[in-house]
């Protein structure tokens, strides 16, 4: 079959076959596979993070095949086909790029978040905050929520307002005085961090797996260094090991 994409279609219109098909891809819901799109999309994210383009190949191949798993349980239920899947994006990237595919080529770039908005009201929402997944990251979507709340004139004047935002919700996270309460206000903790953070222009994700992966990467270190378990060294000498191997990576990166 000359045409990989229709080859591993035939794949999985295969294995899902209810007579020679495959008992585990069988017995799969869109629920069921859910977790294993939402993990394929990181997994391509790592890679592109690690600059690891081979690596990148075959993750994209893992993120396609969700594509098709969906698609085939979808036209089993004659709900819709995959090509009705590719021929919905390729309408909606012509749609929002009316400056390279209209009339006037080359024209100015419309207001995207416009033309999103037209959309949203087209499928019947009412809402501004219609439409940001629930499945999301929860740093994520709280800065697409803000995101869409400030478009509609709904934000801090200045990051002066969010960062004392913040000073408050602490006070009030300190002040709690049950398990249910301190979980309420560290969530509006973090809320107002990523508001801060929004004002200033940084997506807080990224930010945060670039925050993990830089931890990740000096306590590496600061076990490769140590000459016995951490857990038996005193706090001072893990604070000295730690500061030595933050020191080692400034002067590397300068």
């Amino acid at each position: 079959m000359s045409d990989p994409v229709a080859q591993l279609r035939s794949i999985m219109a295969r294995l899902r076959d209810p007579v020679h098909g495959c008992p585990w891809d069988q017995q799969q819901t869109f629920a069921s596979i859910a977790p294993y799109t939402i993990e394929e999309a990181y997994e391509v994210a790592d890679a592109i993070a690690r600059d690891d383009v081979a690596d990148l190949r075959g993750e994209l191949g893992d993120l396609l095949l969700q594509v098709i798993y969906h698609a085939q349980m979808a036209q089993e239920r004659g709900a819709f086909t995959f090509d009705d899947v590719a021929t919905d994006i390729c309408h909606k990237m012509i749609r929002r790029h009316p400056h390279v595919f209209g009339s006037e080529p080359g024209a100015e770039a419309p207001d995207w978040e416009a033309i999103k908005d037209d959309e949203r009201t087209d499928t019947g929402q009412t809402s501004a905050m219609d439409g940001v997944a629930l499945a999301l990251p929860a740093l994520l979507r709280a800065f697409k929520l803000q995101t869409r709340a400030a478009r509609c004139g709904f934000d801090w004047p200045s990051p002066d307002g969010a960062k004392a935002k913040i000073e408050e919700e602490l006070a009030e996270f300190a002040a709690a005085g049950s398990d249910a309460e301190r979980q309420e206000e560290a969530g509006d903790v973090l809320f107002s961090v990523v508001n801060v953070l929004r004002a200033h222009g940084v997506e807080p994700e990224a930010a945060l797996r670039h925050a993990n992966a830089k931890f990740e990467r000096r306590f590496r270190a600061v076990e490769a260094n140590a000459d016995r378990p951490l857990r038996d060294m005193p706090p001072d000498e893990l604070e000295a090991l730690w500061n030595a191997v933050k020191r080692e990576g400034e002067a590397a990166a300068s």
